[in-house]
């Protein structure tokens, strides 16, 4: 079976270590279910002829690493035709007019690239955010074969978001437990995260009959924690991407007592972020204020690294769960008097919470169950849609 992953901004983003294992925790689980798995991405030129060259070694390095070398569509959008990187518009066109499925994590992916698959099928990792910019028109989805969330709660009737009109297959973030490892080390001192900090990330929220922007960063979340080193012994580290505009915020979070690093010297690369992870005592980590008022149980494909790697997770509570256990390896907080007791309570039996942190990875996360689901849900019966877009495949491809 041959399946293509499309995924968004790796090769351009090379000190985003944990961005690089969002896809590919899925691409290894495919090649570990014995699929032939290509890896399809847009790429944006850079205007420095040098820096292009950099990006694009690094990302073809850490392909051939992982088992990809050979297997890279990598494409500029133009306003002809899609021009290839190492291969052609014909060859990349065979590769998809073959593959049984496109994984398509691109959520504006250029129609032309769909119009070439048998089959295809939107993977939602930013589940009640997607869901909320196709229903407010700030991003228009091209139409799919079949729709996967991450969100547990995405398409039920109880949902605080819209469904946007279309049957959602409910999935869970995967985890390739092979890669990540159980690592006990009970010396290991901080609790940590790695995180993006100030962005352009905002909300479209009405307040007294008026749309107003919201800010929807990890920096808002933290800085309602801010005294939470002074009120715990336990060490807490944060690993950011920070800029210039953040120096203020870093310097008032040292002052508070937190440890703050640049994510792009501990955890620019997939080894770095691994090893940093596994470093680290446990994960302590807030999520995006729209994950808070979604209230959909989410869960950050962060989290589960260190759940796979045995370190109990503190993590903001996002909503009822059917299945995420709360209070043994993975504490979910909503007050600083609750994250300060789930701190204490790891502490005091820490290889127990090790344990149960990777058992909860392994009992909820394996990705080669969570990929094999997939595909059994995508490929399916065929979709009511997928004769009307025969009968257009033709013109499309010869744009």
């Amino acid at each position: 079976m041959t399946v293509v992953i499309s995924v968004y901004k790796v090769a351009n983003f090379p000190d985003g270590g944990g961005h690089f294992w969002v896809y590919m925790q899925y691409a290894q689980a495919l090649r570990r279910l014995g699929c032939d798995v290509y890896w399809l991405e847009q790429f944006r030129p850079d205007r420095d002829p040098e820096q292009e060259a950099r990006l694009l070694s690094l990302f073809l390095e850490k392909m051939k690493r992982f088992g990809l070398e050979g297997k890279t569509l990598l494409y500029a959008r133009e306003s002809g035709p899609l021009r290839f990187i190492g291969s052609t518009w014909s060859e990349a066109q065979a590769v998809l007019r073959r593959a049984d499925l496109l994984l398509n994590f691109h959520y504006a992916i250029d129609a032309r690239l769909l119009a070439c698959v048998r089959r295809s099928a939107l993977v939602d990792i930013d589940p009640g955010l997607l869901q909320l910019w196709m229903s407010t028109g700030e991003i228009r989805v091209a139409a799919h074969d079949r729709y996967v969330t991450t969100g547990e709660t995405v398409g039920k009737p109880a949902a605080r978001i819209p469904d946007c009109g279309v049957r959602w297959i409910n999935v869970r973030p995967p985890i390739c437990l092979d890669l990540w490892p159980f690592t006990y080390n009970p010396r290991s001192e901080a609790f940590t995260s790695v995180s993006t900090w100030l962005t352009t990330d905002f909300l479209k929220v009405m307040e007294d009959g008026k749309t107003v922007l919201r800010e929807n960063t990890k920096r808002v979340s933290f800085l309602r924690f801010l005294e939470l080193p002074r009120r715990t012994r336990q060490p807490l580290e944060l690993a950011l991407y920070l800029t210039a505009k953040d120096s203020e915020d870093r310097a008032s979070l040292e002052r508070h007592g937190w440890s703050v690093r640049d994510s792009r010297e501990v955890a620019a690369s997939p080894e770095a972020y691994r090893s940093y992870v596994q470093r680290s005592r446990g994960e302590f980590s807030c999520a995006k204020p729209s994950y808070v008022e979604f209230q959909g149980a989410w869960i950050s494909d962060r989290t589960l690294c260190y759940l796979a790697s045995g370190k109990p997770a503190v993590v903001q509570h996002t909503g009822l769960s059917a299945y995420l256990p709360d209070g043994e390896g993975l504490f979910r907080f909503t007050t600083l008097a609750e994250a300060i007791g789930a701190l204490d309570a790891i502490n005091a039996d820490y290889e127990r919470h090790c344990r149960a942190a990777r058992e909860i990875a392994e009992a909820y996360f394996d990705a080669e169950q969570i990929v094999a689901q997939i595909l059994n849900e995508t490929l399916g019966p065929e979709p009511a849609r997928a004769a009307e877009r025969a009968s257009s495949r033709d013109d499309a491809l010869s744009a």
